[in-house]
């Protein structure tokens, strides 16, 4: 796992990038041929516009809003940076987030003197991801409507994995992710997550708080191979190459969960191509990294003895099954 004080991630680490990588996210049928290709293409000598107006326009058109409601960012994590600082300044300090949930929240309310509460009725600043990682899995009704009923609350909405959802109906109406900060990152739903771009949808209603979010920001948030990103990520073609990925990827998905259920696992149900297992034997991981294989420990997540894995090629499925079996971690082995 990659470690940034104490944040802890999927994907490439101190070893390089795993041959056969569970352990990240992204979309494995990836990458998006026609995004690959516009990235490889951007202009890198020039700046991109500073108001990424035409860019603006595009998202905005995709999502039916105005363009002065998107806001650019460099990534999902930098917009938990600045919703947190932001939050600081005005002295909202409680801050709530999902049990099991990405680290950077918790990392980035420490980082700013934030105060966690597990009270939702009782937070300033609150983030949903739906579908979340790591479970895959929908928001809590009663949790939604506590944040979005009392009115108290910021609402960050973490849309990573909306594009990546394979079944099931959100628990957030419309309605309800209006009146949310949707933080879009489609880089994983590429399957490019090496380039870092990202945008924030506002709420129409909250005018001032837009503006006081655009000047926390940096100059040039997203460079020209974001821009280019973004700007694929808005035509119709890419928009159903991702959904085209969707069967293929419940496929590798459910494949992988019955063998690793034959093999005395126990997996948690997800909407999304990555899920969480439980082996019934401790995994042996510097052996299975000597391999080339890599999944995600979800102890950061609050689930020790637990393993987030994503649905990849069969290739990949087969190295991690055959290792399982002639190392250790499966039933069989044992």
């Amino acid at each position: 796992m990659s470690t940034v004080d104490g944040r802890v991630h999927g994907g490439t680490d101190k070893q390089g990038a795993a041959q056969w990588d569970f352990s990240s996210n992204a979309n494995a049928c990836g990458p998006c041929p026609a995004v690959e290709a516009a990235v490889r293409q951007a202009d890198s000598g020039r700046y991109p516009d500073p108001a990424y107006t035409a860019l603006r326009r595009a998202l905005a058109g995709l999502h039916g809003v105005e363009p002065e409601c998107i806001l650019l960012g460099t990534s999902a994590s930098e917009w938990v940076q600045r919703l947190s600082a932001w939050a600081r300044q005005r002295g909202q300090i409680e801050v709530w987030w999902p049990r099991h949930a990405y680290g950077d929240y918790a990392q980035a309310a420490a980082a700013w003197g934030l105060e966690h509460t597990d009270d939702p009725l009782q937070a300033k600043l609150a983030w949903l991801c739906e579908p979340g990682s790591p479970l895959g899995q929908n928001e809590s009704p009663a949790v939604v409507a506590a944040l979005l009923g009392h009115g108290r609350a910021v609402v960050a909405l973490d849309c990573a994995y909306v594009p990546l959802r394979l079944d099931g109906v959100p628990t957030l109406t419309p309605e309800q992710r209006q009146r949310c900060w949707q933080i879009w990152s489609p880089n994983k739903a590429l399957g490019l997550t090496g380039v870092r771009a990202a945008y924030a949808i506002a709420p129409p209603a909250l005018a001032p708080m837009r503006r006081e979010l655009e000047f926390l920001a940096a100059s040039w948030p997203v460079g020209s191979h974001g821009v280019a990103l973004l700007q694929q990520w808005c035509q119709p073609p890419v928009q159903a190459w991702v959904q085209g990925c969707l069967p293929e990827l419940q496929r590798r998905k459910e494949r992988l969960q019955q063998q690793l259920l034959r093999r005395g696992w126990c997996a948690l149900p997800s909407h999304t191509p990555f899920f969480c297992a439980k082996p019934p034997l401790p995994l042996p991981t510097q052996a299975l990294r000597a391999r080339g294989i890599k999944l995600r420990d979800a102890t950061s997540f609050g689930l020790p003895g637990w393993w987030r894995l994503s649905a990849q090629p069969d290739a990949a499925a087969q190295a991690l099954l055959r290792a399982l079996d002639s190392l250790g971690g499966t039933e069989a082995a044992a």
